[in-house]
């Protein structure tokens, strides 16, 4: 089940909505098949490892233990049912690591896979499955939005200079990381202040990897038509108070500012089917979903040979135990995780 796991792990940024899944055929001990879900809309990780078995070794599918990181899906999409793929190789035995959370499925493809015949073991390394698809298991089991915190700080916790200058904080290499993280989610989210000051394309031009679509919220529009991130080189969501209307590859979205505007965003999120959304700041929209609980994840990069003199201070973050932390040059990166997360409305 590590191996499906591994593999899964293969298709990361590649699969969304989809979740990372892998597979391997065993028979008599030894792997005569693999694969994984490798692009959205493409073969899933069961068609992928069946059609891995060399011709030499056809016969024995119908003698072998399959292992699947997810619970076949048992419903027609972008592709036919693995669940009646696998039944119609006449598979004995099916080990699975967790249920998927997915309501066209949720136990569906198990419940099938039994009444055929076939003999389903479930909850062989399921904790670390679900951990592998949390963006996954978040967006269908509390419908919202996977949602990442980021912020660079300096050593003496100041998020930007004075008065809100334009400030170089984490250095290159991490950069190249940061631009890593944006392949690896659906969507980034910024402020209005942040678009004003920093003009951020909000691309992965760092990294090779698809582009997030880039969210901003601009109650009044503020933001000149000639900003970076209104390029339409991404798709483009502005939520705002004023006007709905879609233009080329920018969406603008109105939520009420007379309410709490995170929830709608969650909603408005979960119903475009993006799954998860790195929140890269300013100050105040990171504050605000921290006082309102609505994260999952928190990435916090401080550079410790940085003292920013009257500078703006971070947001108040009061967890003390980080579950990762890492040292690039300059920069401290530390990762949180936060167990009480919100669940949507």
């Amino acid at each position: 089940m590590q191996r499906c796991l591994d593999l899964a792990s293969l298709g990361s940024g590649n699969v969304a909505p989809n979740p990372m899944v892998g597979a391997i055929l065993v028979y008599e001990n030894e792997i005569i098949g693999e694969g994984f879900h490798q692009q959205y809309g493409q073969a899933h990780a069961e068609v992928n490892c069946l059609n891995s078995v060399k011709q030499y070794n056809k016969h024995l599918i119908e003698k072998s233990t399959l292992y699947v990181s997810l619970e076949p899906c048992n419903h027609f999409g972008k592709t036919p049912p693995c669940s009646e793929l696998i039944i119609s190789h006449k598979i004995p035995k099916v080990v699975i690591a967790c249920t998927d959370p997915f309501e066209k499925v949720n136990g569906s493809g198990i419940k099938k896979l039994s009444d055929s015949g076939v003999e389903v073991i479930t909850g062989i390394l399921e904790n670390d499955a679900i951990e592998l698809n949390n963006r996954f298991f978040t967006f269908h089991q509390q419908k919202r939005p996977y949602i990442i915190l980021k912020w660079a700080q300096s050593e003496n916790q100041c998020i930007s200079a004075f008065q809100g200058k334009p400030i170089k904080i984490s250095n290159a290499l991490t950069d190249i990381l940061v631009h890593k993280w944006r392949s690896e989610e659906a969507a980034i989210m910024v402020g209005t202040n942040t678009i004003m000051v920093d003009n951020p394309s909000l691309t992965t031009r760092n990294w090779v990897g698809k582009n997030p679509v880039r969210i901003f919220i601009d109650r009044n529009l503020k933001i000149e038509h000639t900003a970076k991130i209104l390029d339409q080189s991404a798709p483009t969501i502005i939520f705002n108070q004023h006007i709905k209307k879609t233009e080329g590859e920018n969406d603008f979205i109105q939520i009420n500012f007379e309410h709490e505007i995170i929830p709608q965003i969650n909603e408005l999120l979960f119903q475009k089917n993006i799954q998860s959304v790195i929140i890269e700041g300013g100050a105040k929209i990171l504050q605000t979903f921290i006082d309102e609980g609505f994260w999952d994840e928190a990435r916090i990069i401080t550079n410790q040979t940085m003292i920013i003199e009257n500078g703006n201070a971070s947001p108040k973050f009061d967890y003390k135990s980080c579950f990762k932390q890492e040292k690039i040059e300059s920069d401290l990166i530390q990762y949180f995780s936060n167990p009480k997360a919100k669940k949507a409305k």
